[in-house]
């Protein structure tokens, strides 16, 4: 028999940037504990609002199948001596508490064995639930506990209800203090009274008719929907942020939303200062017209379907006025004070105990950013300027109150102070990307601050001895890697890391691991391209056949895998990386004997006909995808490599490379240095075989 289970634990209200980490953990938990015993399902569903955390599984067996047991004990003939058994067979049979005449033979190719066979039968699955589900519950990943009542165990918010219902049947389990039921509850103003439900299958239409919408997904939607609606209503656009979305999805169970207005005086702020101060303090979501501009709108998600919705946008205008008008007075205020004057400041506040003060970084960073734009044909005036003023606005009012603006109120004082556009657009950009889908900085003085800053930050951090290691990664230090990479692999800059990591060291003092850091901070950034390239759907294969080069130009590298990668669809790849692996293996072997880079081909020395081809063909191709190779145009080089197949397979079907002459064996060692020459102008694709 099988039926749905529904588990539902019922709390206060969680912290709404949790439910979607612990509903998803719940699943896994509780999926891997079913199928770790062995207890048949088809799928599952999970719900989670501020105030429960819920799974169904669909079609959950009533009790484990019986399991057939097999234990293989010695060998027969170790088994038994002159017919009668031995210590060993007895001492088998004693563990699995039969006698020796009842354990059975097993014939394999590797002998005979004394096994012992029996048939185990399956528990009950409400047997085996409350333990199952215990350990999942505390295997939640809760960054903070707590406790509460007279209990001493612990959880993220103090738990009031639990259901367990395994089709119309409780399923009897105590936990936090509370024992399992039927009865839940719906929303807290609306439908706060207890809720007896009648199976798992009711369960969502039972609590939505208690104003509450169970699910995660659907309630997100509905906000969607009830946003998008309400600002084509009041003829704007709304900005609809994911991160505010799932937000304030896991802050109601009732979504309602509703449109309010603020003073137009207001729009004389910049925009990301209001639009931070309603996102960060109120939860709003933002409008815009048809020309991108803000306007004096917002719309707010209640949990309450008011009937007097007028009191509750009211209400909001009224919350929000005081938030805007502080933003407003310290936009006044800062621009009072201009932003070059600001950077004496920088001199008191700390950037890491061991890297000095933010004064002592903006002097690094503007040294290093005046090299790379010496590379790049930057205005060294722009990129001297921009470096000054660069972490200027962390010392205003504004970023002090809203951290996230940093950058943001640089490009806005600056533009106040009249900056160079370039510069002040600068001042922007040097936080960008902030992400692997955010926009990349579009002025070059943007790119040399934007390089030059997480370069700083990597080559301090890695040499005062404090790089990531596991999920623990408080500076940031992989994300700033990955802005390095973004930046330039899509600007096509073709600088060199390895250059860049020595320029930035070269501008620190005393760092304790300096002399580690070069090698171990570029291998660790040309590692994250390992990352990059399995989220594109590449295969690790083609990292690993570029790393193996030692590339150190991050937007060469990337020429190089996305050349593998289209020359790996080719027919030819395959049997092309075979011979590569059988060349690599037999020219590594003869390594400690030959200089096997320095080998020359002897063409008198040339006698097979397939090693006469083979080496006509090398010859040609190593004229024919020089030009390529000089443009680093990679694709079109292995293209016409590909072509060797042919002359390769018959060259290792009909030649002995191994001859016992001498020369004639060292020669056909050269013939296959240059094979193997020709495609490490790209890769080694003999990676492309594992």
């Amino acid at each position: 028999m099988a039926a749905d289970l529904l588990f539902e634990l019922g709390c206060e209200e969680l912290p709404p940037h949790l439910l979607q980490p612990l509903a998803q953990s719940l699943q896994q938990q509780i999926e891997s504990a079913l199928q770790e015993a062995g207890i048949p399902f088809s799928s599952s569903q999970t719900f989670a609002t501020p105030r429960r955390l819920a799974l169904r599984i669909h079609d959950l067996a009533s009790e484990q199948p019986d399991q057939a047991i097999e234990r293989r004990g010695p060998a027969v003939a170790a088994a038994f001596k002159d017919g009668q058994p031995t210590k060993a067979a007895q001492g088998f049979a004693a563990s699995c508490g039969v006698t020796v005449d009842q354990l059975e033979q097993l014939e394999t190719d590797k002998g005979s064995w004394l096994v012992y066979r029996s048939l185990q039968a399956g528990q009950s699955t409400a047997s085996l639930l409350p333990e199952l589900l215990s350990q999942a519950i505390h295997q939640l990943p809760v960054p903070k506990r707590m406790r509460w009542g007279a209990t001493r165990q612990e959880f993220s918010r103090p738990v009031h209800w639990l259901v367990l219902l395994h089709g119309e049947q409780v399923v009897p389990m105590s936990l936090f203090g509370l024992q399992a039921g039927a009865i839940t509850y719906g929303h807290r103003f609306h439908a706060p009274q207890a809720i007896t439900l009648s199976s798992p299958a009711h369960y969502e239409a039972q609590l939505e008719a208690a104003h509450v919408i169970a699910s995660f997904d659907r309630r997100r939607e509905m906000i969607r929907t009830q946003v998008l609606a309400q600002a084509e209503q009041h003829q704007g656009e709304a900005v609809i942020d994911p991160d505010l979305l799932d937000e304030v999805t896991g802050l109601v169970e009732w979504p309602v939303a509703l449109t309010g207005s603020f003073d137009e005086g207001f729009l004389a702020v910049p925009d990301a200062c209001l639009i931070s101060s309603m996102k960060a303090n109120q939860k709003y979501f933002h409008l815009i017209d048809e020309e991108g501009k803000l306007l004096p709108r917002f719309i707010t998600i209640s949990n309450i379907d008011s009937q007097n919705p007028s009191l509750v946008i009211l209400g909001n205008e009224r919350v929000i006025r005081p938030r805007l008008a502080d933003a407003a007075f310290f936009f006044e205020t800062d621009k009072k004070t201009p932003l070059a004057h600001r950077a004496a400041g920088l001199e008191k506040v700390v950037f890491q105990q061991q890297l000095g003060t933010l004064a002592d970084k903006t002097r690094r960073v503007r040294a290093l950013a005046l090299h790379i734009a010496q590379r790049i044909g930057a205005d060294a005036d722009h990129v001297a300027r921009a470096a000054e003023l660069s972490k200027c606005d962390l010392n205003t009012e504004m970023v002090l109150e809203f951290p996230e603006l940093q950058g943001l109120m640089g490009e806005a004082y600056a533009l106040h102070d009249g900056e160079n556009p370039e510069v002040c657009r600068a001042l922007r950009e040097q936080y960008l990307p902030r992400n692997a889908s955010d926009a990349l900085p579009a002025t070059l003085a943007g790119i040399c601050l934007a390089l030059a800053d997480r370069l700083d930050t990597l080559t301090g951090i890695f040499g005062i001895g404090q790089k990531p290691s596991g999920v623990k990664d408080p500076f940031a230090l992989r994300r700033a890697t990955l802005g390095v990479l973004h930046i330039l692999v899509h600007k096509q800059l073709d600088l060199d890391l390895k250059e860049l990591i020595q320029l930035a060291l070269a501008q620190h003092q005393n760092l304790p691991q300096a002399d580690q850091v070069e090698q171990s901070l570029l291998d660790y950034m040309l590692d994250r391209f390992r990352a990059w390239y399995q989220a594109q759907g590449l295969a690790t294969e083609l990292f690993l056949a570029v790393r193996q080069r030692g590339v150190t130009h991050p937007y060469d590298f990337d020429r190089r895998v996305q050349a593998v990668a289209s020359f790996s669809e080719r027919a030819e790849a395959s049997a092309l990386a075979a011979a590569n692996k059988r060349v690599s293996n037999i020219l590594s072997k003869q390594a400690s004997e030959l200089d096997i880079h320095s080998l020359q081909i002897n063409n008198a020395l040339l006698t097979e006909a397939a090693e006469i081809t083979l080496a006509e063909q090398i010859a040609i191709k190593q004229i024919e995808v020089a030009p390529s190779y000089a443009k680093g145009d990679y694709q079109a080089a292995l293209n016409l490599l590909a072509s060797l197949r042919e002359p390769v397979d018959q060259f290792f079907d009909q030649v002995m490379v191994m001859a016992e002459d001498p020369a004639l064996r060292q020669n056909r060692l050269a013939l296959l240095a240059a094979l193997q020459n020709l495609f490490l102008h790209t890769a080694d694709i003999a990676q492309l075989q594992g």
